[in-house]
């Protein structure tokens, strides 16, 4: 029988200990992962993979070291901590290292609140082969689509448990289930792609293979015929599903690890208006059935609500402990970490104030520009903020769709950009970034 993960956390502090360490953090995650891929009615590719994963963080001293291993044998879990300790000594000096205080630590969490883990059994292959090729069925029955490139479907289950020599002790288990299909339209040289997929903790909140077949198919041939679109400056409408880079944008340059080396082009804004009047960015990390939700941080640190950009004011960086000691301020909740990794700083779930129009209006209220679809490669200056990205769409004519539009680059600064955006009302919620589609009023574009 394999051993349970909190006894190996804790097998790993002692052999911590016995090696020299000063103090300790440790993580275990078991996971199971299974995936189809279905090509032509037929069953293209089946994967299956179980594990295990640990690491180990020492420290001596102000000195640290992070080891990971596959292997779970009580041998190798020695070696680990004795290599780890060896590193540590030999590592420069960090001021800023160190576990959390244990007045500093969560304590009490609900998890069955966050609703992480469907309990329905497991899919059966034969059930994803099913979905994924309904999906396929679904594509190539849109008229003009010549072929589906792929459609896949998959399943995970991933339990993860942490502890550390200053008294925290937690873990939660996590489901995903996915569905995707990629279709094209035309062919030869005049062939266009585009996709579409859902991904849900909860396998009954799936969308339809049928619905997302035909979305995929549906898109792709929207982007046949596509042109250069003339070069000048329009109004740009990033589509829902692209938005969320946007404000990813924003949300690395708040991130303490940019901020605490000075790399970012908002290091100086902490309480000036980056967002238009009315707009908010928000983080809840305990919203339910939502792929970001955690009951505690990477270091064992409480998560809780809070506001980022509060009526187009910014408000609060995104630290986890080391950045928040660099910056003299309190950590906020925020570190993630892998079992071979360092905790660094990183959001959960945001949600950016919706608007009152729909995408439709503001296709209506932008006159002649460009509705962004896909974007490709990216040059953002994170000093900066100035930004220039490869994107194909849909073009704008008097308020209309009229014609696709591919080869083109947009380009801008993020600071001026994010200051006029305009929300529309089309997030959707059960993702962990709930951002609409988004108006920038004003970009250079450069095509034919």
């Amino acid at each position: 029988m394999s051993q349970s993960l909190d006894a190996l956390t804790k097998a790993l502090l002692h052999a911590a200990k016995q090696a020299g360490a000063d103090s300790a953090d440790s993580m275990a995650v078991r996971g199971t992962s299974l995936s189809v891929d279905v090509r032509s009615g037929t069953l293209e590719q089946a994967e299956r993979a179980e594990g295990v994963d640990i690491g180990l963080r020492v420290f001596v001293g102000k000195r640290s070291a992070n080891v990971s291993a596959s292997d779970t044998s009580d041998r190798t879990i020695e070696e680990m901590a004795v290599r780890a300790v060896a590193m540590a000594k030999e590592a420069p000096e960090d001021p800023y290292t160190g576990l959390a205080d244990p007045d500093q630590l969560a304590t009490a969490w609900d998890i069955d609140a966050l609703e992480l883990y469907d309990t329905t059994a497991e899919p059966s292959p034969e059930a994803l082969q099913e979905d994924a090729a309904q999906a396929e069925a679904a594509g190539l029955a849109v008229k003009g689509v010549s072929q589906v490139q792929s459609a896949s479907a998959g399943y995970g289950a991933h339990q993860v448990y942490l502890a550390a020599t200053n008294g925290f002790e937690g873990g939660y288990r996590r489901t995903d289930r996915g569905l995707s299909c990629v279709a094209i339209a035309g062919s030869g040289s005049g062939m266009e792609r585009d996709y579409d997929g859902d991904s849900r903790i909860f396998q009954a909140d799936l969308r339809s293979a049928e619905d997302i077949g035909t979305s995929a198919g549906i898109r792709a041939l929207a982007r046949m015929d596509a042109r250069k679109p003339p070069t000048g400056a329009y109004p740009v409408l990033f589509d829902e599903r692209i938005s969320s880079t946007l404000i990813g944008h924003l949300l690395a340059a708040v991130s303490g690890s940019a901020i605490a080396r000075g790399a970012s082009w908002l290091r100086d804004a902490m309480g000036e208006d980056v967002l238009p009047k009315g707009l908010s960015i928000t983080e809840d990390p305990h919203r339910p059935r939502t792929s970001g939700s955690r009951p505690f941080d990477a270091e064992g640190l409480p998560t809780g609500k809070r506001v980022i950009v509060e009526d187009g004011t910014l408000k609060g960086w995104t630290l986890d402990l080391a950045t928040a000691r660099k910056l003299g301020m309190a950590p906020t909740g925020n570190a993630a970490r892998g079992p071979g990794s360092n905790p660094g700083p990183s959001v959960w779930n945001i949600a950016l104030t919706q608007g009152d129009a729909t995408r439709d209006d503001l296709i209506k209220q932008m006159g002649t520009g460009l509705l962004v679809t896909s974007m490709i490669g990216s040059t953002i200056n994170p000093n900066t903020g100035d930004y220039s990205r490869g994107a194909s769409g849909l073009w704008i004519e008097n308020g209309e769709i009229t014609h696709a539009i591919n080869e083109c680059t947009i380009a801008g600064n993020l600071r001026d950009m994010l200051a006029s955006i305009v929300p529309a009302n089309d997030a959707r919620t059960h993702l962990s970034r709930v951002v609409p589609s988004l108006l920038v009023p004003g970009m250079t574009l450069a095509g034919a």
